[in-house]
C-alpha cells in the first residue's frame, strides 16, 4: 500500500522556507543542508497535510506563529549541533 503523493509534513515546507530566509541554500552543500532538515524536523511535531491551501485557510493565525518559532528555534539548534560537530572534526 502506498500513501498519497500529496501527503507530507507541513513542517517540511517551514524549515526549507527558514533555510532560504538564513540563505544556507546558497552557503551550504547539499549533506550539509540534509542533516540540518533531518535534525531541525526531529525536533518538532509532525503536521501532516494534503494541501497547502488547508493550513492557509483553517490555520489560527496564534498557531502558525508558535509554528514558525518552533522551526526558528529547531533549525537553529540544529546549526549549532553540525557547526560545532564540524569544528571537532
Amino acid at each position: 500500500m502506498k500513501l498519497d503523493d500529496d501527503i507530507h509534513n507541513y513542517y517540511e515546507h517551514l524549515v526549507l522556507e527558514r533555510i532560504e530566509q538564513l540563505g544556507l541554500n546558497q552557503s551550504k552543500d547539499a549533506n550539509y543542508l540534509a542533516d540540518l532538515c533531518c535534525l531541525a524536523l526531529n525536533q518538532v511535531p509532525p503536521r501532516y497535510i494534503r494541501y497547502e491551501v488547508d493550513m492557509a485557510f483553517y490555520l489560527p493565525q496564534n498557531e502558525r506563529q508558535q509554528m514558525e518559532m518552533n522551526v526558528v528555534n529547531a533549525v537553529r539548534k540544529a546549526m549549532e549541533y553540525l557547526d560545532d560537530k564540524s569544528g571537532k572534526e
